[in-house]
């Protein structure tokens, strides 16, 4: 079912075979059903300080450093990029707004794949534009057993963030591997481009508003409608690697 997708990126990458070691996974709308909070708190955050973010344009931004997207709309509505003193004001605020808005729940189907995952002997590894200081409870508390602190790739451990390849690329090499003994797993068009350039296979799961075609552009070897759809087909899915 899965063979020519697999194959295809075996060939362009000039790999003999995927050797799975590990499944690196986005967090925000992958693991957690959260971006509708975000896309709001940014919304919200950034007309407070007179510029325009709107919802839906909040998700294209989805996989982005916080300090990355502060500025890619202050040069487009001011005409500069902001002063760290601003990017840590701005960042500030949208996180208090999204921590007051109803708490995110565990995205359906993300906790049973990860178990399956598990269960082969894999390693599942988060990696994630989020700066949240929270964030290893927070996976602690949804994803018991799961995630090790040390096997995480967060906003403090890049300099770039997604769109950049980067943070897949650090996600490798703490887990001591190549790219092709990984897959991505996105819902980001963004995070799909990170993990295309970073030469690994990527998954993507259309939990958002965005059309399918936004992710396959960006270079998605697989689609997956959910994440309840991805863990349906996960036995399959390995079997054909």
């Amino acid at each position: 079912m899965y063979e020519q997708a697999i194959t295809q990126y075996l060939q362009t990458h000039k790999y003999s075979s995927i050797s799975l070691k590990a499944v690196l996974f986005d967090m925000d709308g992958v693991l957690f059903n959260s971006m509708k909070n975000h896309a709001a708190a940014w919304h919200e955050a950034m007309q407070l300080y007179g510029m325009t973010l709107s919802p839906e344009e909040a998700y294209l931004h989805e996989g982005r450093t916080g300090a990355s997207t502060i500025n890619i709309v202050s040069l487009r509505e001011r005409g500069h990029e902001a002063t760290e003193a601003e990017i840590k004001e701005i960042y500030q605020t949208k996180s208090d707004i999204f921590s007051r808005l109803a708490k995110p729940e565990r995205m359906p189907g993300a906790y049973e794949v990860l178990l399956k995952i598990k269960q082969e002997g894999l390693i599942p590894m988060v990696v994630t534009g989020s700066g949240q200081k929270s964030l290893l409870d927070k996976l602690n508390h949804h994803f018991p057993d799961i995630f090790k602190p040390e096997l995480m790739v967060t906003a403090f451990d890049v300099k770039y963030g997604k769109p950049n390849p980067e943070p897949y690329l650090m996600a490798l090499r703490k887990a001591g591997i190549q790219p092709n003994e990984a897959i991505v797993v996105e819902n980001a068009p963004l995070g799909v481009r990170a993990g295309v350039a970073a030469g690994i296979f990527t998954v993507a799961v259309n939990t958002g508003p965005l059309p399918d075609k936004t992710l396959l552009d960006e270079g998605a070897d697989l689609l997956f409608p959910s994440m309840p759809a991805f863990n349906e087909a996960w036995e399959t899915f390995y079997s054909e690697l």
